[in-house]
């Protein structure tokens, strides 16, 4: 969701629906809906996949239509069910998403194509997870009803220069993290660019946890494949060393009502030397920073937050499912999957030697580095519905001091249970 958001910066001027295109089931149109803005890394790589299209497909035309993110979320079981149901379109991840469309029946299962064309192979076991539904439309498991087109995952940027400036060494540990944070607060510089009022507090919390955690640990807690016990070992250690962050000074106790911008205009500011977040920043950071700056994976953890991105997914009522299924294969290509990763995306199938920017050859690295481990775990609001709300208002609490750790682990497990649908 979060990701999600960023990438649709500029994006949400809606082209006109347009009419109806029953008369397009003849081959020679693949009507396509997704909702990347033009100068996006994802944007400009499926641009591209347009023309290769085609140029393969002679007399065959591409009707691109350009929908904003929260049109596609709120008119796509109406459309889907009519004759104007594109024949691809980028869908968002997740149970509530295309796991609700799968589950209501308006998705086509790709399982067929997905074993023929070799997706799968191309895709790490995080990145898969979003891809597959089960019966009750459920994430991890059962058919392919989408295929993601992009990925993204958690990092922490770092201001080279103000790291130069009080002569501290880049963090390539979490000591090193945590020293270089006790020299920043010495100095007076508040060392985490944070934000309580939205995601970034939350997610620093959960990477927290995810260092003493495993992959059971998170399928238990994302994918329902156990009871989590938020007073376990993992959970006590995130609330309780975000609290101590706090008391330390590493987070500032302002932050608790700034939102996920502030963070990140403090950060591209020089005002905070480190913010942990996700890949959805790397092209603003690339255009507007105007100092000397790097990405590690979060230090001391296999684990990070992340998933696969959107996907492309095709309706039940496609007139052109052949077409789509070939534009999807398009899309996976080297070609167009290391264009992707060259624009500052984190493509899901690029050959890393041919990403020639250096900053965004380490982002892809650091990327393959978690898929080799099966390091994305996810997102912390994403298992039951409202808990976003619920993480916001208890780390909110956290950064206040008005609530100690225990207290926050008592009532996200409260809104945990009440939510985890019954099995």
């Amino acid at each position: 969701m979060v990701a999600t958001a960023a990438v649709l910066t500029g994006s949400l001027l809606l082209a006109s629906c347009g009419g109806s295109d029953s008369g397009s089931s003849d081959g020679k149109t693949l009507k396509l809906w997704h909702y990347e803005a033009p100068n996006s890394a994802m944007g400009i790589a499926w641009n591209e996949a347009i023309k290769e299209f085609e140029a393969k497909h002679p007399g065959v035309k591409v009707k691109f239509e350009e929908k904003g993110f929260e049109q596609i979320q709120k008119t796509a079981p109406m459309v889907l069910n009519s004759s104007d149901a594109p024949d691809l379109m980028e869908y968002n991840k997740g149970n509530a998403t295309a796991g609700l469309l799968s589950k209501q029946g308006l998705l086509t299962d790709l399982t067929p194509e997905v074993t023929e064309h070799g997706w799968d192979k191309m895709l790490s076991a995080g990145v898969k997870t979003t891809s597959r539904y089960d019966a009750n439309g459920v994430m991890g498991s059962g058919k392919w009803y989408g295929i993601p087109n992009y990925a993204e995952y958690t990092m922490v940027f770092y201001n080279k220069d103000l790291f130069k400036k009080y002569g501290i060494a880049e963090p390539k540990t979490f000591d090193d993290l945590t020293a270089a944070m006790d020299t920043f607060v010495a100095k007076g510089v508040t060392p985490l660019a944070n934000a309580g009022a939205e995601y970034p507090a939350q997610q620093y919390l959960y990477q927290l946890a995810l260092s003493k955690a495993d992959r059971s640990w998170v399928d238990s807690y994302e994918l329902y494949q156990g009871k989590p016990d938020f007073h376990d070992a993992a959970w006590t250690y995130g609330a309780t060393t975000f609290a101590d962050w706090v008391k330390k000074g590493y987070i500032g106790k302002t932050s608790s009502g700034a939102k996920a911008e502030d963070a990140g205009v403090a950060f591209i500011q020089g005002k905070n030397p480190i913010l942990f977040s996700g890949s959805w920043w790397y092209g603003r950071f690339k255009a507007e920073n105007k100092f000397d700056w790097g990405t590690v994976l979060w230090p001391g953890s296999n684990l990070t937050l992340g998933s696969g991105g959107n996907l492309w997914v095709v309706p039940k009522g496609a007139k052109n499912k052949d077409l789509a299924y070939d534009f999807i294969d398009i899309t996976m290509s080297k070609k167009i999957q290391n264009l992707l990763g060259n624009k500052g995306g984190v493509p899901v199938a690029a050959d890393a030697s041919a990403i020639t920017d250096p900053q965004a050859g380490t982002l892809i690295s650091n990327f393959n580095t978690l898929s080799d481990r099966d390091g994305l775990a996810f997102y912390p609001d994403w298992p039951v519905p409202g808990f976003y709300d619920v993480l916001v208002s208890e780390t909110q609490k956290l950064i206040t001091g008005s609530e100690k750790p225990d207290d926050f682990l008592d009532h996200v497990q409260q809104a945990y249970d009440k939510g985890v649908p019954q099995q």
